[in-house]
């Protein structure tokens, strides 16, 4: 009876191990579901707060083009002392269409010809000694770092890389634009 109660012990503890092992492999399974969530639902928070960011700034842009708009009324329907916003451009002509703000870089342009906030972006990445994120550049061009300013300075950073002012060769790294050749765009 001894030789088996040790072979029970001996079956027993495997049992526990085998089930120590599935249990593992499966808090691992678990793990990685819940890395991927977590990635899912950072997404997801950058989306949303994006549209709504998107829907402020039409906000402010309406009531700046449309003196009668206040821009409470435009933003959430209604204003909360009944004010008007004054609009900068009340009486303006407005029927510019295809402005180019920030021009394709060529050959011999400098900064100066870009928009003032776009010349003080390219600076501070030329300043910098490597690669510099949005939320980095914000405080340098004196606005507060809130997600908003953040993602602003963001879409600007998108359009210098898109129109050859800046590099991006790691996604959210910006870096001075290594100048092209006087070759054609399309060469190699």
């Amino acid at each position: 009876m001894v030789v088996e109660e040790g072979e029970r012990m001996g079956s027993l503890f495997e049992e526990l191990e085998a089930r120590e092992a599935a249990a593992r492999v499966r808090v691992e399974e678990l793990e990685a579901e819940l890395a991927e969530l977590s990635g899912r639902l950072e997404v997801a928070r950058e989306g949303l707060e994006r549209l709504r960011i998107t829907r402020a700034t039409v906000a402010e842009v309406l009531a700046e083009m449309d003196p009668q708009v206040s821009v409470a009324a435009a933003g959430a329907g209604q204003s909360p002392a009944g004010e008007r916003a004054v609009s900068a451009y009340a009486g303006a002509e407005r029927q510019v269409i295809g402005v180019l703000t920030v021009p394709n870089w060529q050959p011999g342009m400098m900064p100066d010809v870009l928009p003032s906030v776009y010349r003080d972006i390219v600076e501070v990445v030329a300043d910098a000694p490597g690669p510099v994120r949005a939320k980095q550049i914000v405080p340098r061009i004196g606005l507060p770092a809130e997600t908003g300013k953040i993602e602003g300075t963001r879409s600007k950073l998108k359009r210098l890389v898109e129109r050859g002012w800046l590099d991006e060769d790691t996604p959210g790294m910006f870096t001075p634009a290594r100048r092209r050749s006087d070759a054609s765009p399309n060469s190699s």
